[in-house]
């Protein structure tokens, strides 16, 4: 059976306002929207395209430590938790409750395998990265989610050093559940290195789909409830701890009004779950540039009849976003191209 190929879903323009704009650049990919139960309801391009997951996965990275009372242990609160998921933004909150998770657990940020990175917070907002901080793992986007790694590493009595190695009982202990989760064996999990250091799964499009398709039923869902309910609850209610200050996910989410879970990964990727709908959103564009990713999420969401007036609203600068020089001059925009097909 041969694949399904990528299909155009974005393109960028350059041109001049008054007399229009040619295409300049096109970014091929694939989307796979799921109900709850996987059946495919909607695609483009490869639904079953296999796709490291990145930072999608966080939220499922964190099933052992749900699974085993971890947040109750060591009384989490839902900012703290919310953390667990996060491609943080590196601003003050955020360093603040990674802290307070490694003050629970009695340790420390040096103990932390995600390495050191400038915050997220300053090239979103496009503002100078100060040149005279030292930066420490704190920074890192994922230290939260490595903090929850620590976590379950202290339940569970096991080496706090090395946690990232894919032979850590911690790791193995994700692996069991990812691959439980989405009904495959382990060894149909290709990994790799994270830009973290942690393990990465690779997964078919619409089995990351159908994940955030379980994870906004939350507790509703009949095996992993007990840990998807609370996640749900958390990313939701605290979005601007999940991403940050002018970041996609926090925008995504606050649209949503509670009813949407988002998490976007590296090279393109991002994943939605739509509670009210029973649905799940996978999208991946095939050569990671990210321009185009907003544009096509919002498109996906136009398309599957999401969007009202104030989610509209909301999300225009997602729509068509104008591509400016350094000037400040409109050179061009990027624009969607695809049609989604209904199963």
């Amino acid at each position: 059976m041969h694949a399904v190929p990528a299909v155009p879903l974005a393109a960028t323009t350059r041109g001049y306002p008054a007399t229009g704009y040619t295409v300049e650049n096109v970014h091929a990919g694939s989307i796979a929207v799921v109900d709850a139960e996987g059946r495919l309801l909607a695609r483009a391009g490869d639904p079953q395209y296999q796709t490291f997951t990145r930072s999608a996965l966080k939220p499922f990275q964190a099933l052992p430590f749900l699974l085993s009372n971890g947040p109750e242990k060591f009384g989490l609160a839902q900012d703290e938790l919310a953390l667990l998921c996060a491609s943080h933004s590196g601003e003050e909150k955020h360093l603040a409750g990674v802290r307070a998770i490694l003050g629970k657990i009695g340790l420390d940020a040096g103990q932390l395998e995600c390495g050191c990175g400038a915050p997220l917070y300053y090239e979103t907002n496009n503002l100078p990265v100060p040149q005279d901080q030292a930066w420490t793992p704190l920074h890192h986007n994922c230290s939260g989610k490595h903090s929850g790694f620590l976590a379950w590493c202290r339940q569970h009595g096991a080496p706090t050093a090395g946690y990232v190695e894919p032979d850590h009982p911690l790791q193995r202990a994700i692996r069991a559940a990812l691959a439980d989760a989405v009904n495959l064996p382990e060894s149909a999990l290709p990994s790799g290195i994270d830009g973290c250091s942690a393990p990465n799964y690779a997964l078919p499009l619409a089995s990351l789909a159908h994940l955030y398709a379980r994870l906004a039923q939350g507790s509703s869902d009949p095996r992993l409830g007990n840990a998807l309910g609370p996640l749900f609850d958390a990313m939701t209610g605290r979005p601007d701890m999940v991403s940050g200050t002018e970041r996609s996910d926090l925008v995504l989410m606050t649209a949503g009004g509670g009813d949407w879970v988002a998490k976007i990964g590296a090279d393109a990727v991002q994943a939605i779950g739509i509670r009210s709908k029973g649905i799940g959103i996978a999208i991946k564009v095939a050569d990671g540039n990210n321009r185009g990713l907003h544009t096509i999420t919002y498109n996906v969401l136009d398309q599957l009849g999401l969007l009202d007036e104030g989610k509209r609203a909301v999300l225009e600068r997602f729509r068509q976003p104008l591509i400016r020089n350094a000037r400040g001059m409109v050179t061009g925009d990027i624009r969607s191209l695809f049609t989604l097909q209904y199963a």
